[in-house]
């Protein structure tokens, strides 16, 4: 009826220190995207479909990470390690649906700016609002039923050992390891489905970047390439970042001697990632910048 996450509980001197480390992590997330949530609402500058996707990606940061860190707060603080089976499902399928809904929502926006660099002068036309709303949907609901066969799966196969779940939170390669049931069927369903979403999602980015790397080598100004570069540099880092991390964890062998490093890295997905987007997305765009010191200078009434 339930699991008991033991998270770092081999290191109970550290507990309040992690408890520090991520309540910052999070306050930081919560800050940072419903920040630049709230530019993007009363901004009109700031009304167009690149950001209309970034306040998507702003949406799903503050979901991601809400779906892990209070419960880790709560090991962490009161060493509130039991959940629940109805909990820890509900936390699996939500943390798979999320990191899909992520990966094809990078892809939609390399989509806009494939558009925005490569056809400029029909990008309006192109990138309606009814365009911007089906991508994005479609982003939210693939990603979600990308994780419902998988999440189904599992819920339904005996764990009949022990409850233990050593990790942060409960994620699928732990509850797998943890079940009795033959996993075989579940784990090809999962590494099948995900392997084939993720390389569309990577073919589709990677070509709308060879378009607009090749645009952009066809520029004769040198100020030209580095402006148009630099509207795409941040969307790169992320990808670069997101697909990097998800390589190493997904790909890496989990050894004894290297589990609690396994740990932290798997818990970069619904933490570090959701707190670094909205900052690189901030750091060299002027007109989120422009956005902050308008609200600032009419809050202070200067």
């Amino acid at each position: 009826m339930e699991f008991i996450i033991l998270g770092f509980s081999d290191y109970p001197n550290l507990q309040v220190l992690l408890f520090m480390v991520f309540l910052s992590i999070y306050l930081v997330t919560l800050m940072g995207n419903l920040t630049i949530l709230t530019l993007m609402c009363v901004d009109s500058r700031l009304h167009t479909p690149m950001y209309f996707f970034l306040c998507n990606l702003g949406i799903l940061d503050v979901c991601f990470s809400s779906c892990t860190i209070p419960k880790m707060l709560s090991i962490f603080l009161m060493d509130n390690k039991r959940i629940s089976f109805v909990g820890c499902m509900t936390q699996l399928y939500l943390l798979m649906s999320f990191s899909s809904v992520e990966f094809f929502l990078l892809t939609a926006m390399a989509f806009d700016r494939y558009v925005a660099i490569c056809n400029p002068l029909r990008y309006s036309v192109i990138m309606s609002k009814r365009v911007c709303a089906l991508l994005s949907a479609s982003s939210w609901v693939i990603g979600f039923l990308d994780a419902l066969p998988h999440s189904v799966s599992i819920s339904y196969s005996s764990f009949c050992g022990h409850n233990m779940i050593d990790h942060l939170f409960c994620d699928f390669q732990t509850m797998v390891q943890l079940s009795c049931s033959d996993t075989f069927a579940i784990k090809l369903l999962m590494n099948t489905l995900n392997l084939f979403l993720a390389l569309v999602s990577l073919f589709l980015i990677l070509t709308s970047y060879s378009y607009i790397i090749s645009s952009i080598l066809k520029m004769q100004s040198v100020k030209g390439r580095y402006k148009v570069f630099s509207t795409c540099s941040s969307h790169l880092t992320v990808v670069s970042l997101y697909s990097g991390v998800t390589v190493f964890v997904y790909l890496t062998p989990i050894s004894e001697s290297a589990k609690s490093v396994h740990k932290l890295l798997d818990a970069s997905y619904s933490t570090l990632i959701p707190m670094l987007n909205p900052i690189i997305y901030s750091l060299r765009n002027k007109d989120i910048k422009a956005a902050l010191k308008k609200g600032m200078e009419e809050r202070t009434g200067g």
